[in-house]
């Protein structure tokens, strides 16, 4: 009797399909409504947008340095170029989302919820994702440079063909996570969390030296 080989459970890829937008020239307001708008070329640096929601959004090619959008809501919409350091996102939920080239660092996301999340390209460095919830998330084609995952949920989120450096995954906890076509990982705390996760053959010699570490396991060749 020959045994079923387990499949991966597919990430459910976000598809965002936008109505006409209007223009947007505004600024950041907390808790505002933004419905069906386009947010171009936008400096919104430092502004303040906390709670606010975004329903059937374009924010394209915007500086988003130090803004405030601790408790967003993100809802079928699109962020496309936007660029900054220290963003605040924090408890923010994104869903039916995708993020396109994004130049990102030190973005805040810690106890954020993701759903349905299309990330494509881009370079995020420092990404603060701890205690956060990931579900039906896909990164694909981009850097991440030391993001950190501590703590957090992962359930059918797939990172395909990306570089990820530095990944803090102390605590978490992973479902259906894929991360056999990532050109080139780096774990640095909670390797014991892969456990839910598969890998490629290739990435399992890469990483045996994390494995051993976790493990106590003195590597030596003979003298």
């Amino acid at each position: 009797m020959g045994t079923r080989k387990k499949t991966v459970a597919k990430v459910r890829r976000a598809e965002v399909r936008l109505p006409p937008l209007e223009a947007y020239e505004g600024g950041l307001e907390p808790d505002g409504d933004y419905d069906g708008l386009e947010l171009a070329g936008l400096d919104l640096a430092g502004g303040n947008g906390a709670g606010a929601r975004f329903l059937d959004c374009a924010v394209r090619d915007c500086g988003l340095d130090e803004a405030r959008l601790k408790s967003a809501r993100f809802l079928d919409s699109v962020l496309e170029g936007v660029r900054g350091v220290g963003t605040d996102l924090a408890g923010a939920q994104l869903r039916d989302v995708e993020l396109v080239d994004a130049r990102l660092g030190g973005t805040q996301l810690h106890g954020a919820v993701l759903e349905r999340v299309w990330v494509r390209g881009g370079k995020i460095d420092y990404l603060n994702l701890r205690m956060a919830e990931l579900r039906d998330v896909l990164f694909e084609g981009c850097v991440l440079g030391e993001p950190d995952f501590g703590g957090a949920v992962l359930e059918r989120v797939e990172f395909r063909d990306c570089v990820v450096t530095g990944a803090d995954l102390s605590r978490a906890k992973l479902k259906d996570v894929d991360l056999r076509t990532v050109q080139r990982i780096e774990i640095a705390r909670g390797v014991d969390a892969l456990a839910g996760a598969v890998i490629s053959t290739a990435q399992l010699l890469d990483l045996a030296p994390v494995f051993a570490a976790q493990l106590g396991v003195r590597v030596e060749d003979p003298s």
